[in-house]
C-alpha cells in the first residue's frame, strides 16, 4: 500500500509521462510541418528531439509500474495530466523552436520535482533514471537555445 509520499511521487511521475508524451508529439508535429529557410536543419532537429523523447516514454511508464501504480495511456488522461499547451496551428520555424524550448523548460521543471520526490523516499533507482532524463533534456535545451541564439526572444 502506498503512503502519502509515494502517492506524491506517483502523481509527479504521471505528469512526467504526460508531459513527455505531449512534448514528443509537439516536436513530431513540428517535424512534419516545418517550412521555410533552413527547413532541413529544423526538420532534423525536431526529428532528433521527438525520436529521443518518444523512445523514453515506455521507460517512464515502466518506472510508474515499479511504484506499483498504473501508467496512464489515453489521450484524455494525458490531456488532464500534462502541463504543456497543445498546438493546433503551424507557427513559423523560429516560433516552433521557441515553443519547444519553453515546453522543454516545463519538462525539466517537472523532472526535477519528480527527482526530488524520488530522492526524498530513497528511491535511488528512480532518482538515477530521472537524473539521466534531466541530463538529456538539458541537452535538448542547449540545442534549442543555440538555435534561437540571436533571436530577440532568448
Amino acid at each position: 500500500m502506498e503512503n502519502k509520499m509515494d502517492t506524491n511521487l506517483v502523481e509527479k511521475m504521471k505528469t512526467v509521462l504526460a508531459d513527455s508524451f505531449a512534448f514528443a508529439l509537439k516536436a513530431q508535429y513540428f517535424h512534419w510541418n516545418v517550412e521555410g529557410p533552413n527547413f532541413l536543419q529544423y526538420h532534423d532537429l525536431f526529428g532528433k528531439i521527438y525520436e529521443e523523447v518518444q523512445d523514453s516514454i515506455d521507460h517512464i511508464a515502466e518506472q510508474i509500474r515499479t511504484l506499483d501504480a498504473y501508467a496512464p495511456g489515453s489521450f484524455s488522461r494525458f490531456l488532464q495530466l500534462t502541463t504543456i499547451q497543445d498546438e493546433i496551428y503551424f507557427p513559423l520555424a523560429m516560433k516552433m523552436v521557441e515553443q519547444l524550448y519553453s515546453d522543454n523548460q516545463i519538462v525539466l521543471k517537472n523532472l526535477n520535482e519528480a527527482f526530488k520526490a524520488a530522492d526524498s523516499v530513497n528511491n535511488q533507482g528512480l532518482a538515477d533514471f530521472l537524473s539521466g532524463r534531466i541530463d538529456i533534456h538539458s541537452k535538448h535545451a542547449w540545442f534549442l537555445r543555440a538555435t534561437l541564439k540571436g533571436s530577440k526572444n532568448v
